[in-house]
């Protein structure tokens, strides 16, 4: 898709009520959670069409990150909290800096566990938070808003694209006025069951998106093998026991062989990986993965070192 487009005054589709909650109230429990999953189910299904415009954008993603930029994410309420939700999940799953995935929240970071009141509305604070971060041509920003219409992520919006970094836009209605991205990710979701309560199914469309272009942009740097995580960071005793079995999986080797290798390897899973497909230090494997993927490596094996010629024997 193109650039936003403005539309009318109209209410949102997400603000309007849905033709099956004017008795929400009445009907039995069993009944509003058959309501609330049906809606759900339209909430996949509103995304499909989006999906081209998602690979590209995730494309745009990678290669950002790849060059030394960011994907910052902007957003008000839930909107905001679920890309505050993304960004602080990709570096312990993928390996990541913090700095890479950023997410922007208006009110600051207190609006991310309770509402704080009007700061959605200043799209003055929404640009000065992308020139504090110093938001350049080599980032990607994403403005989250459910509605297409929050000042504070049109601000944002705006002071992005002056300042030549490439914008994105996710959300669940057509956009409002001055609400222009260089693309535009719309899952039409529609109504809500509870009217404006966008946590229900915009907000299920929202991450639903997230997840795809974050997740997309790691694969495509190599921080995914054969459906593994190979990059996560092992913090705990789960995520330990997690890498092991993932290094033993991957290699054919014992439980007991898969967690020594994971420890000459400083307990980095790809690292483990380089050692034993290619037959080299930890080191060495280390500056292997700086020019190769895993699956360059495993395929060619390791290194062998070339024949010696036989001496010829003394007459």
């Amino acid at each position: 898709m193109g650039k936003a487009r403005s539309t009318s005054h109209a209410l949102p589709p997400s603000e309007q009520v849905h033709p099956l909650a004017e008795d929400l109230d009445l009907v039995p429990p069993e009944e509003v959670i058959r309501r609330l999953h049906r809606e759900d189910v339209a909430a996949v299904r509103a995304v499909r069409p989006a999906l081209r415009d998602m690979a590209r954008v995730a494309r745009s993603v990678a290669d950002a990150l790849h060059a030394g930029g960011r994907l910052v994410y902007v957003g008000a309420g839930t909107s905001g909290r679920l890309g505050v939700l993304d960004a602080s999940e990709c570096p312990p799953t993928f390996g990541s800096s913090p700095t890479q995935l950023q997410a922007v929240m208006a009110g600051g970071p207190r609006a991310v566990t309770r509402a704080v009141e009007g700061a959605e509305d200043d799209a003055e604070a929404g640009a000065r938070s992308m020139r504090r971060l110093r938001v350049s041509p080599r980032d990607v920003v994403c403005g989250v808003s459910a509605s297409a219409r929050t000042p504070f992520v049109r601000g944002a919006l705006q002071e992005a694209r002056r300042r030549g970094a490439r914008t994105v836009l996710v959300c669940c209605g057509p956009p409002g006025p001055g609400m222009e991205a260089d693309e535009v990710l719309l899952a039409q979701t529609g109504p809500e069951l509870v009217a404006g309560s966008t946590r229900l199914k915009a907000g299920t469309a929202t991450k639903l998106i997230l997840n795809a272009l974050s997740t997309t942009a790691f694969v495509l740097l190599g921080k995914v093998y054969r459906g593994r995580m190979v990059d996560m960071r092992p913090s705990n005793t789960k995520l330990r026991a997690r890498a092991a079995r993932m290094v033993a999986e991957l290699t054919d080797l014992a439980l007991p062989a898969a967690q020594r290798l994971l420890e000459q390897a400083g307990h980095e899973v790809k690292v483990a990986l380089a050692m034993h497909f290619a037959g080299v230090s930890a080191e060495e494997a280390r500056r292997r993965l700086k020019h190769s993927g895993l699956r360059e490596l495993s395929a060619r094996g390791p290194t062998k070192a070339p024949a010696r010629k036989p001496r010829a024997r003394r007459a």
